[in-house]
């Protein structure tokens, strides 16, 4: 008995394979580079951290991010296979983010995938770790929901964007939570205080711990579309960025969250806190609506961009009214000692003294940084709703 190999679709499949082949030996081949095994940041047991870039046709790199409290940038040395490095540190364990500087070019660090968004911008993350990023890190806890929500404003004419995190088993129940609404710095969006703020993972590690109440907590996009240029003076158009962000907040933000979500809309369960910008953006809102929030927080801001003389007129009704303090559980002010806007934060508080307006100050080491907020919110959310 004879047995038959059938070739049929064999052969042209060798075919290819030797064509492909013969190709293959005919293409130049690619010389590695040290860039193929470059690893960046690398955190040492030290805490020391290397940054290196692999730019061989470059002539000048340097490196600048929150991990340098002087602010200026680090010049990276070239070795001979052009890889430029620094090492820097120790660091203290936290989050912290950096941008690389190639010939005058902003660049992120190819070998880092890990970033922050800005409105115009991006920076690189990196993190040294330690039992003083606990608080803030990704643990085996219950853990809530952050999502991306989109929503119609009316009072911009655009959709635009929130983060809403949903304490655990927010899902599967019916129960109603105090909101508290978390506001971004300049050069931010809403992603900022879920990204490098680690607001969900500090809230989630919070409430599994007993320390605060479940709550939703609604980070809404404060940076407002520029206005066209028309010559008007620049005190005019930041008042009318400042309404901008008002009127969205107020008619569209506020309105939708508790249209959407499970939550007890009175002043005792609402709380209302910001960084920088938002910090500025809180003390608006609250000066104006004092009867919205009984709960209010405000990270390394004040009233710069407007005089003090000018904020006293506008906000008079309730910087005058005796039943401020009586309608506050809680103002929280902090700021770090070394922190750009001291002197508007120092004339803001001299404003509410003046007024015998009643909050709770915390000066920190540090300057304007996440690192800084980071620590406010995990310090200023457990006084919420108590």
């Amino acid at each position: 008995m004879k047995t038959s190999i059938s070739v049929r679709g064999f052969v042209p499949a060798l075919c290819l394979s030797l064509i492909t082949s013969g190709a293959m030996a005919q293409m130049p081949q690619r010389t590695p580079t040290p860039n193929d095994t470059l690893k960046s940041p690398k955190v040492m047991d030290d805490k020391r951290v290397s940054i290196q870039i692999y730019a061989p046709k470059a002539s000048e790199v340097t490196v600048g991010g929150d991990f340098n409290p002087t602010n200026k940038p680090i010049s990276l040395t070239k070795n001979d296979q052009g890889v430029w490095s620094t090492t820097t540190g120790p660091l203290r364990p936290d989050y912290y983010t950096y941008t690389l500087m190639v010939d005058g070019v902003r660049t992120m660090d190819p070998k880092n995938a890990v970033i922050k968004q800005g409105i115009s911008s991006l920076e690189n993350v990196m993190v040294v770790p330690g039992a003083e990023t606990a608080f803030e890190d990704n643990k085996t806890v219950p853990h809530g929901e952050v999502r991306d929500v989109w929503y119609s404003s009316s009072s911009l004419n655009m959709m635009r964007r929130m983060h809403v995190y949903t304490p655990p088993g927010y899902e599967k129940g019916n129960t109603k939570y105090p909101v508290f609404y978390l506001l971004h710095g300049a050069g931010d969006d809403d992603s900022g205080w879920n990204s490098i703020g680690r607001a969900g993972f500090i809230l989630d590690n919070l409430i599994a711990a007993g320390q605060a109440k479940p709550m939703i907590v609604v980070m809404p996009n404060g940076s407002m579309p520029m206005p066209p240029q028309t010559g008007m003076p620049n005190t005019q158009v930041m008042n009318n960025i400042r309404a901008m962000f008002a009127n969205d907040f107020l008619k569209d933000v506020m309105p939708y969250v508790e249209k959407t979500y499970r939550t007890l809309p009175n002043r005792e369960n609402r709380a209302l806190a910001g960084l920088s910008m938002g910090g500025f953006q809180t003390l608006d809102v609250t000066l104006t609506r004092p009867e919205l929030f009984d709960y209010v927080g405000v990270f390394s801001s004040g009233f710069f961009g407007a005089s003090i003389d000018e904020a006293e007129t506008k906000y008079a009704k309730a910087l005058n009214d005796p039943s401020f303090n009586k309608n506050k559980k809680l103002f929280w002010i902090g700021i770090g000692k070394d922190d750009f806007v001291m002197d508007a934060n120092k004339k803001t508080l001299a404003l509410l003294d003046k007024h015998q307006i009643k909050y709770q100050y915390k000066e920190s080491s540090g300057g304007h940084t996440w690192i800084n907020w980071r620590q406010y919110l995990n310090e200023y959310a457990p006084m919420l709703f108590r």
